[in-house]
Order: C-alpha cells, then structure tokens, then sequence
C-alpha cells in the first residue's frame, strides 16, 4: 500500500477548501489575522518600495515588458502575476519590517501576500478570496516550516528563500482551482526548485531572493495549470528535500494537522514593532524598562550585556555596521538608537545616524554572549529570541532584566491602533517623491484592506479613486 506524500497531503488539504461551506470553517480569530498581517505587509511593502533595492527589481520587470493585470507598489504600470509578485516581495522585504513566524523562522507574509495579491489580480478575485488564499498559503509554509524542527535554518539555510516558494503556490493554486493533481504538481516544482543560504544577510539579495520566492510560488502553480508535472515525493524522496535540507529529518504529523491546528494562531505571526531582524527586538526592549524603571541616564552608561540563545548571536553578526542593511542585524546598532532616540524608526535608518558620533560611541559598549541559561531544557522554545540584560551604571552598579517575548510577537501583540499607525507611517515613507496626497491614499487603502471580506474585485485594490 502506498502512503500520501507530505505534498499529497497538502494538496488534499488546499482542494478541500474550495467548497463554499469549507472556507466558511476557518475561524474567524484566523481570518482576523491573516487581515492584520496583510495590512501590515502591504503598508513596509509601500515603505520598502521607496528603497533602490525594490526600484531595481521594478526596473527588472519594466525592462522584462512583463504586462498584465497585477499592480506594484510604487509603479503606475501593471504586471504579469509572476513579475508582479517578485517586486511587490523585495518591496514588501526591502527593510526588514515585514513579520516572522517560528514555525520554520520564516519571513512568511512577504512572500505569500505579493502571490496571492497578483494571482487574485489576475483572476479578477474578491477580497474574500484573496484572504482566504494567503491563509492557506501561510498555513501549508507554516506546516512544512513546523516539520522540519528548525534545523533546516539551524544549518545555514535562508528559510525564507527555501519554504517560501511553498506558501506562495499554495496561495496561487488555491486561486487558480487547481484540481488534486494538478496541485501537488505545482507543490512538486516549487519544493523541487527552491533554495536559498543566510549568506544574503546584510546584502541586497535578501530582499531579492523574497521577491523571486514569491514569483517561484507563482510560476510553479501557472506551469502545472497549463499541464506541467513536477515530483509529488519532492519531500521524501532519496535526493529531495528531507535529505538534501534537513539531515533527513521531517516531522509529517505537523502537515497532518492542517485544519485542525492553526499555525497562524499557534505559534502566530509576530508583527514588527521596529524596522530590524527580530533577532534584536527583545533585548532593546529590557533594556528599555531598565532605562525607564531605574530612570537611567544614558551617558552614565558603560556597558550593556545581552545574554542571547545562540540563533540571535548568529543573526544579529555586525557589531560595526557600515550599510542600512548591516545595521538591521546589529544588537549594538538597535540598543544604541534606541536609546538616544527613544524608539527605531525608518528614518534611522540612514546613513548620517550611522556615523553620528554618539551612537558610535554607545555601540562600543554593547555586548553579546550566550550564557548557560541556554542550555536548559525549553528554554530557547519559551524564548527562541529572548534576553538576559545587564547593564552597569558608572560607579560599578549592575541593574539586570530578563525579555522573553518581544513586544508585538503572537505572545505580546501590538494594538490595532499601533498596527493600522504603522501601516499609516509605512505609507507615508513610501512617498519620496512627494506625489500625491500618501495620507489619503493610504487611509483608502486601509479603508479597503479593513473591508476586504466585502470587496467583490481586488483589481483596484490599491488605485488612487
């Protein structure tokens, strides 16, 4: 007897829920935040837009004359769905404030949103649709993330870049109506060509390589509707993915739970407060309340100590950053600005603040290591990017505090008025040049993505009228 595949299973799974009464089954809780979380990556998609990372991938498109029906953010052009998914993703990735998901330590969102948003284009989708295809795009990422038991991203693997071609086609097929076969065969070319190694930190490629997971989702879901096979053992099979990427190692009861476990409410998706690697944003927060409840001066401080699970000290590697990339995954840059300036912004992110002498000099005394606390058992699970900081006042005082969970993961969320400001100010930035009224138009657009459930047609989603 021949047992489902992993990709079998999935494809069952995204078929069962083009019946009408089956979509109606997935929580209301779910569809909340899959409609926050698309709010939240379209708004650092418009920020990220303004960035020249995400100006050279439009460049890429227009000079490709890749038309269609598929919007981009920052361009008044319209896209095929593939080219319309690769900019929006570098967009919505450019700065690193789009949202992360434990379950595989992915930046899921960014890839799946720009997919399902340029398929849903393409056919002419509700907004109901459209929500409910980037549900099942992040549920089936989030289900092969939880299977592989993060040792895919413990051994150097980027696992945006590796699983995100998965949600993206999910996303996509759902929306084209694949049929079964049709389905696992999309599933079979995305899992079949994917890729992607953390060397792209602190580089360009990392945003490029969301964009081109997202068009992988994408183009795999277009080739098998038109026919195109691809491998429905891509999971298991002796050269595939289980033994290649993940030391033969894959945890199938975590597809199995699709429907019934919701990974998009446990372990949720953790929505950026500040525009770096997450790796950070615990430990500026207890530095934070320590500054705050002991009332500390900030030039009486001589040195800070953040004791990290070893995948922060892993991501967080540029003690000195030169670039804005670098500085998204600098502990000393994250603390030292937060800090003088109270809080993290997209303006920070410049380079003159790079090279302000004072946040030169408060980066010095900014240090990580990776204490034994570490090594106890569950510890890193209850706080996989949690932080011990101490930090010693001039006269030899030490003043310590502990950060499991950072403000706006899934366990700490941000408001929907810190979410929908956020969204606000991404707008915003994204309007370098000045044209037009951004506030307008990124209150209609919050406007529509709050009733998306409602829209009949997604083609507008983001015009001007």
């Amino acid at each position: 007897m021949t047992h489902p595949t992993a990709i079998d299973r999935l494809a069952d799974w995204i078929c069962s829920l083009h019946a009408d009464h089956a979509v109606r089954n997935i929580p209301a809780s779910v569809r909340n935040i899959a409609a926050n979380c698309l709010i939240d990556t379209i708004g650092v998609a418009f920020a990220g837009s303004a960035t020249t990372v995400a100006r050279t991938a439009r460049a890429i498109a227009v000079d490709a004359g890749s038309r269609g029906d598929a919007a981009v953010v920052g361009s008044h052009h319209l896209f095929s769905a593939p080219a319309a998914a690769f900019v929006n993703g570098a967009s919505a990735h450019a700065l690193d404030f789009d949202d992360n998901c434990y379950a595989g330590f992915v930046h899921g969102s960014a890839v799946i949103a720009p997919a399902a948003i340029a398929v849903a284009q393409k056919r002419n989708a509700s907004g109901a649709d459209l929500l409910t295809a980037f549900i099942v795009g992040s549920e089936c990422e989030y289900a092969v993330g939880a299977a592989t038991n993060s040792v895919l991203y413990d051994h150097g693997w980027w696992t945006t870049g590796v699983l995100g071609p998965i949600g993206a086609c999910a996303a996509a097929a759902w929306l084209l109506r694949l049929d079964r076969r049709q389905t696992a065969s999309a599933l079979g070319l995305a899992v079949a060509g994917t890729g992607g190694m953390k060397a792209c930190f602190g580089t360009d490629a990392k945003a490029l390589m969301a964009g081109r997971a997202a068009e992988a989702g994408v183009v795999a879901a277009l080739l098998a509707a038109q026919g195109a096979s691809g491998p429905h053992d891509a999971f298991e099979h002796w050269n595939g993915f289980t033994g290649l990427f993940n030391h033969g190692e894959f945890n199938l009861a975590m597809i199995a739970q699709l429907g019934s476990q919701w990974f998009m409410e446990s372990p949720g998706v953790d929505i950026k407060r500040i525009p770096l690697c997450l790796s950070s944003h615990a430990a500026v927060d207890a530095v934070m309340v320590l500054v705050a409840r002991h009332a500390i001066d900030v030039a009486a401080i001589e040195e800070i100590v953040c004791d990290v699970p070893q995948i922060v000290f892993a991501n967080l590697i540029y003690n000195r950053p030169a670039t804005r990339q670098e500085a998204q995954f600098s502990m000393p840059f994250a603390i030292a600005v937060s800090l003088l300036y109270g809080t993290v912004e997209l303006r920070h992110l410049d380079g003159a603040v790079l090279q302000e002498p004072r946040v030169l000099e408060l980066m010095k005394r900014v240090k990580m290591t990776v204490g034994p606390r570490w090594n106890l058992e569950g510890a890193c699970e209850a706080a996989p990017e949690g932080a011990n900081v101490r930090v010693k006042i001039r006269g030899g005082e030490w003043l310590e505090g502990f950060q499991a969970q950072a403000r706006g993961t899934a366990q700490c969320p941000m408001g929907q008025d810190e979410i929908e400001y956020k969204f606000m100010t991404c707008v915003k930035a994204g309007n370098v040049d000045g044209q037009g009224d951004s506030m307008r138009t990124g209150a209609l657009l919050l406007s529509r993505l709050k009733s998306l459930e409602t829209l009949p047609s997604v083609r507008g989603l983001f015009s001007a009228g």
